[in-house]
């Protein structure tokens, strides 16, 4: 299992056969989501690394939530990486 699958940001798709249906994000941890929901928009907001990429997805024509979602799968990357390597420095 990876670190997204676990926090909940991670998308399932719901195909089959040759019906491909919407990507939803579902399980993991709801009470975390919803924080890691708040945290991606305050970095959405202050952190200019995030705030290019979601700006790229935007201006790609991805919807809103779904740019956010990104970020805040984005978030929980750097915090695993972050806590793998105390000492790296995130975004370089």
């Amino acid at each position: 299992m990876n670190a997204t699958a676990g926090v909940g940001p991670c998308p399932y798709n719901r195909d089959s056969g040759k019906w491909s249906g919407k990507r939803c994000i579902s399980g993991g941890r709801s009470a975390v989501r919803r924080a890691l929901y708040m945290a991606a928009l305050c970095a959405n907001r202050s952190n200019p690394l995030l705030k290019t990429f979601f700006d790229r997805l935007i201006a790609a024509g991805k919807p809103a939530k779904l740019a956010l979602t990104a970020v805040m799968r984005k978030l929980v990357v750097l915090m695993n990486q972050l806590l793998k390597n105390p000492n790296s420095q995130l975004g370089t």
